[in-house]
């Protein structure tokens, strides 16, 4: 019996070895993650301090926050953030069935609705917790939908596709000519729906969003628009690419996140009412979780409608980041194609991306995170900088004079496709 239990355990899963070798692969890949501890200097955006792991202090400028427009420092949202956890408390007190919805709720829904021009919205915790439940519920809504996605939408979507276990097709990047070819082989009575971004954020492209609605349109299909990284950035009260375009009612279903542009946290959806009603309904990543606190869903409806009333702060957006390109691009720092905020600048390689990330926070004080694979396809490793309107030209001259010094000493790929 002894004998039989010993086999037992030499046999037994090694479960703490399974996990060291995962960390060795991603480490071995030279992609492995290592977090900046960094806090930030309310009324002082972009600048944080670094705390070392030696405990040790320094004070940084961060060039990659998804904070596009500082609107987590707006004194407008701060002013309603006090107020709420002063009038309202910490927490929301449990999931919206039960008793999580709040005046703020409503409130910041009725904000988003009128945002993008529908007729109700619907508050998750996050964007992804959005994409990954909205796409889930629609294809249990719509038995045999047959989903036709983006082949570089975002992690979220892709998860929410999955988990709905319905018929998908991927089509190529952008490509119209593509997604009309596989909307052509479905049956023409199937119910069809097609995901799609505004605003990519790896690459900085934009999607034909009034083309693509066409397209739908054509097949009866529904439309299902990621803004993501256009909220707040686009159009002229912030409603996204898609009101920039003049196409926001030909979208069926719009999801945004209030993490980004808004300045605080959680993610939306917005649509017809009845298509809300249904979601809000089904989903189960909404009625299982406990609703966002108060204090936030108050920041972000002041945040929307401080937004909605300053384009300006949007065209400054825009000015910053056209002036990070063009001095990036005089440098010969291999500054990628993007017509959009993002500024991505190619490394091609996961060791030299995070070497040169490192070295930019070490000895330069500028924090800017290494993108590497699965974030993007392996061999298109890069750094991506967000310029926002209180990145001012002596902080640019700082980061392209930074760039210059590492690219060659770290021997990194200029334009032209010669090495430094």
């Amino acid at each position: 019996m002894r004998a039989n239990i010993a086999g037992a355990k030499s046999s037994a899963m090694n479960y703490r070895a399974a996990f060291e070798a995962a960390v060795a692969q991603v480490k071995g890949e030279g992609r492995y993650r290592v977090f900046a501890d960094l806090k930030r200097h309310c009324g002082d955006f972009p600048t944080a301090t670094w705390t070392l792991a030696s405990g040790a202090q320094r004070d940084v400028i961060v060039w990659c926050s998804n904070d596009y427009l500082g609107q987590g420092q707006n004194p407008v949202v701060l002013d309603a953030m006090h107020h709420a956890l002063d009038d309202a408390g910490a927490g929301s007190g449990g999931t919206r069935n039960i008793s999580g919805t709040t005046h703020h709720h409503v409130e910041l829904e009725a904000e988003l609705a009128d945002l993008h021009g529908k007729e109700a919205a619907l508050l998750f915790t996050s964007g992804y917790v959005s994409n990954e439940a909205a796409l889930a519920t629609l294809q249990r809504i719509l038995p045999g939908l047959i989903i036709f996605s983006d082949e570089l939408n975002h992690a979220s979507m892709i998860a929410g596709i999955r988990h709905g276990g319905g018929p998908r097709k991927i089509f190529r990047h952008n490509d119209l000519e593509h997604l009309e070819a596989l909307l052509k082989e479905a049956p023409a009575d199937a119910p069809k729906l097609v995901a799609f971004e505004s605003v990519y954020s790896m690459d900085g492209d934009i999607s034909d969003i009034v083309g693509t609605a066409a397209l739908a349109k054509k097949y009866g299909a529904m439309t299902y628009l990621d803004e993501v990284h256009a909220v707040g950035l686009y159009g002229k009260r912030g409603g996204g690419v898609s009101e920039r375009d003049g196409a926001t009612a030909d979208i069926d279903i719009i999801e945004g996140t209030l993490g980004k542009a808004i300045g605080v946290m959680g993610g939306y959806i917005a649509a017809d009412a009845v298509i809300v009603d249904a979601i809000r309904s089904h989903a189960s990543g909404f009625i299982f979780t406990t609703s966002l606190p108060p204090v936030l869903t108050a920041g972000a409806v002041a945040s929307i409608r401080w937004l909605k009333e300053h384009d300006e702060v949007r065209a400054r957006l825009q000015e910053r980041a056209a002036t990070l390109k063009r001095r990036m691009a005089a440098a010969g720092l291999p500054v990628m194609p993007s017509v959009s905020h993002i500024v991505p600048v190619l490394v091609g390689d996961p060791v030299h991306c995070k070497l040169v990330s490192d070295l930019l926070l070490s000895e330069h004080g500028i924090y800017v995170q290494p993108i590497n694979y699965p974030t993007v396809p392996r061999g298109t490793e890069r750094l991506r900088f967000t310029a926002t309107p209180f990145h001012t030209n002596e902080m640019m001259d700082r980061l392209v004079a930074a760039m210059e010094t590492l690219w060659t000493r770290c021997n990194v790929q200029r334009l032209g496709g010669q090495a430094a």
